[in-house]
């Protein structure tokens, strides 16, 4: 318990560091340009049921032979540099407005069908345990006869390793399917990954509850309400997911076999309970946003108790002060050398009275 507190508490600063992020993306506006120092790298597996052949290359320009008949194709592009991207897309035949949603930023999710080639764009979704926030890689996938596309921003991390090693394991159902197998393969891996992000948010917000039932600081609000912009945001995030692989469940393409169809069904599934999940930490954060403001309404609560305790047991020797203070001539007891101390008597007395009372009546 203690460990977990002081792991909330240290994280409280990096929470209320302010943030500046895209999270939607403005068709009004001019289009984003990709950056041309880019470091880019291209993973090229071609593969069948009995081989695989697989190349890495730095740049595309000098290989312009990319397909091989016989093959399933999968190229992988990490680091998007335009020319290049137009170039691989020229030589696989894709539409020019998916080349634009290619290089687009910040795009919400979706799927489209041009020249019998499919396209969809989904979030890669990681987690940053330093600044305790979730951080976004676009990912784009072009579906055609024996091949996919798929194109990322970010050349240092992704979540398709497992893939991968299905394909070198060999064996594998994947081997034995056609390009739209590979690309529900793609979609399942990323959707999967969502739950893995979800967890580590579950995790900082028990980190919380925990600071919050063990300490009253007042940062516990903020890192509440940073949490809680986290989860509204990946939920905002994934909620079109669910209609981009509806997209594939209804389309009529014969890029989709019939028999692949429950498979892009079951990722549906996935993506249905990963906003249910959203929704469940949305409500934790509330939960505990109420019991935050509850335990200070508590705590002014137990203080104004105090205070109106304090003043009932004083009540009694202000009103003998103040009878004595009266100016006038005739007082009982005034001139009487007792009268002093039956007055501060009575002024310690009748709230000891008062105090026995209150108890029995478990008012204290």
């Amino acid at each position: 318990m203690g460990s977990k507190r002081n792991k909330a508490l240290q994280l409280i600063p990096e929470l209320l560091k302010p943030k500046k992020r895209r999270i939607a993306y403005d068709p009004a506006q001019e289009p984003p340009q990709r950056r041309a120092d880019v470091q880019s790298v291209y993973s090229v597996f071609h593969y069948n049921e009995t081989e695989l052949l697989e190349q890495q290359y730095s740049s595309i320009k000098d290989h312009q032979d990319l397909r091989k008949p016989g093959y399933i194709t999968w190229i992988n592009a990490d680091g998007l540099k335009k020319e290049e991207v137009e170039q691989l897309c020229q030589a696989f035949e894709v539409h020019p407005l998916l080349v634009e949603d290619i290089l687009s930023i910040g795009q919400r999710a979706k799927m489209d069908e041009m020249d019998n080639r499919m396209f969809c764009l989904l979030p890669m979704i990681y987690f940053n345990n330093t600044a305790a926030c979730i951080e976004f890689e676009q990912v784009s996938i072009v579906v055609g006869e024996n091949f996919v596309l798929s194109f990322q921003e970010d050349a240092t991390r992704d979540v398709f390793d497992p893939l991968r090693h299905r394909l070198r394991s060999g064996g594998q159902r994947l081997r034995e399917r056609k390009a739209d197998y590979l690309c529900y393969s793609l979609l399942d891996v990323i959707v999967d990954s969502y739950f893995g992000v979800l967890e580590k948010l579950a995790d900082k917000i028990d980190e919380i509850e925990d600071a919050l039932l063990a300490d009253r600081d007042a940062t516990i609000l903020a890192s509440i309400s940073h949490l809680r912009k986290e989860v509204m945001l990946m939920k905002r995030s994934i909620a079109p997911v669910r209609e981009l692989v509806g997209g594939f469940l209804r389309t009529g393409n014969q890029l989709v076999e019939s028999r692949h169809e429950k498979y892009f069904k079951d990722v549906s599934d996935h993506i249905i309970q990963a906003n249910d999940t959203c929704e469940n930490l949305r409500d934790m954060l509330s939960n505990l946003q109420d019991l935050y403001m509850n335990r200070i309404n508590l705590k002014m609560n137990e203080v104004m108790k105090i205070f109106t305790m304090v003043s009932l047991l004083l009540a009694p020797a202000t009103v003998i002060g103040g009878i004595f203070g009266m100016n006038f001539e005739r007082i009982p007891l005034l001139h009487d050398q007792r009268g002093f101390y039956i007055s501060v008597a009575a002024m310690l007395l009748i709230p000891l009275m008062m105090i026995l009372y209150f108890k029995r009546k478990k008012w204290l």
